[in-house]
């Protein structure tokens, strides 16, 4: 009896895992997209000739930015309406059928197309995964089990850099098995999900939505309404959430412009050695993640947490607009920048979105802010050129102020979420 009785709990903890690994794994496709496309674009401009107008079109409306945030903005809805599993699972079809286009493409519209296509798709899936994680997760390890999301986001990236580098001498080939692979695994993930369960939470948030409208003799459900999400705490949770990460993106869209240029400048200019800075970045984020991010967001206070992330991050991009640049003085900027990210904005936007809104609007709330912050980033990137063109120290300075104001914003108006159930905060809320 003793022995049955101890076995469930540990089911039901690897079953809580399991969750949240499938549901993740969208961060590892949308990651994998971006970084997959900006490996391949240098092969499709040489190939088929492409314009600046279509290298800006194609880094504006891809999975990095506007559609993406079209795409969370619809999926973000439906999943609220119709359930997270419905989205999450069929998704990844279309996620695929996009994919494919980049896969067979022949020439810059196909790209184009299949480019847009994967965004929307992955737009569409990160509300739907990042409710799923917080609403399935034990109250107790919520910020561990979003964790597990960031640590795929970063893994996606090294996977495709990888992988890029290895099929490197295959040329447009190399692209071309790399999306495929994408694709794939966004099949396999359909099969995957379709074994899983619909969050708990929101099938009880329907049901008590139901006799509350049967009660009431409403036609519709007040919880779930659009309109309810336009209170002046929503409003202003939203805009709190949106503001941190728009500007922690800003930085981190403007930032690939300028890696490249630091790793130009302070010593081999070889794509191997390009490839595995880059990696290393991504492996000690992810390290950031499970040792910083997923062992102390549940168990100490998250404004100190974040506050020291955007304390090191701002320094490490400091470092660059202080001194000259240097192999030491570049190793340490990556560090500081990798460490301090993996703690920071992208992992508390994760974490915060989902627990600051009631379980009929989380997705829609998630899905707005996330297209608010991409599409911005998406208009923002076509003027990322001329920034550059100001100088390399100028640039330095105006990316500090980035990531300053997103601390800043994140600092004064975190909240103190941990330990506390959904079910608790939403009950603060209302209170």
């Amino acid at each position: 009896m003793s022995e049955a009785a101890g076995a469930a709990p540990e089911r039901s903890e690897r079953e809580d895992w399991k969750n949240t690994i499938l549901a993740g794994l969208a961060n590892y496709i949308d990651a994998g997209s971006i970084v997959a496309g900006s490996a391949a674009l240098a092969l499709w401009a040489e190939a088929y000739r492409l314009d600046t107008d279509l290298i800006g079109m194609i880094g504006a409306f891809g999975p990095n930015a506007i559609s993406a945030g079209v795409g969370a903005l619809i999926g973000g809805r439906l999943c609220d309406l119709l359930g997270r599993k419905k989205i999450y699972q069929y998704d990844m079809l279309f996620y695929a059928f996009g994919m494919l286009w980049l896969v067979f493409a022949m020439n810059a519209w196909m790209v184009i197309i299949g480019f847009f296509l994967v965004g929307l798709a992955v737009g569409a899936d990160i509300p739907a995964s990042w409710s799923l994680i917080a609403e399935m997760a034990p109250d107790d390890k919520r910020g561990k089990h979003s964790g597990v999301a960031q640590v795929l986001w970063y893994l996606g990236p090294v996977a495709v850099l990888v992988m890029f580098l290895i099929l490197e001498p295959l040329g447009m080939l190399a692209a071309r098995i790399v999306f495929a692979h994408l694709a794939i695994l966004a099949i396999a993930l359909t099969f995957l999900r379709s074994k899983m369960q619909e969050s708990r939470r929101w099938l009880e948030a329907q049901e008590v939505d139901a006799k509350e409208t049967g009660e009431r003799g409403e036609a519709k459900v007040k919880q779930g309404r659009i309109r309810d999400l336009f209170t002046r705490q929503h409003i202003g949770s939203m805009a709190f959430l949106s503001g941190m990460y728009l500007f922690w993106n800003l930085w981190a869209g403007t930032n690939g412009f300028f890696f490249p240029y630091i790793l130009r400048t302070v010593g081999d200019q070889s794509q191997a050695t390009s490839v595995a800075v880059l990696a290393l970045s991504f492996l000690l984020g992810m390290g950031s993640i499970y040792f910083i991010f997923m062992k102390l967001a549940d168990r100490v206070n998250q404004r100190l947490l974040f506050g020291i992330s955007a304390v090191t991050q701002v320094v490490g991009m400091a470092l660059l607009a202080l001194f000259p640049l240097t192999l030491p003085l570049a190793i340490v900027h990556v560090f500081l920048m990798s460490v301090g990210g993996g703690f920071g904005a992208q992992s508390f936007f994760q974490l915060w979105s989902s627990e600051m809104f009631p379980t009929m609007l989380r997705s829609t709330a998630q899905g707005l802010m996330f297209a608010v912050v991409r599409i911005a980033l998406g208009v923002f990137s076509f003027f990322v050129p001329w920034l550059t063109a100001t100088g390399f120290t100028t640039l330095a300075w105006i990316l500090v102020g980035f990531l300053a104001i997103s601390g800043v914003i994140g600092f004064v108006w975190a909240p103190r979420n941990e330990g506390k159930s959904l079910e608790q905060l939403e009950a603060e809320r209302a209170a």
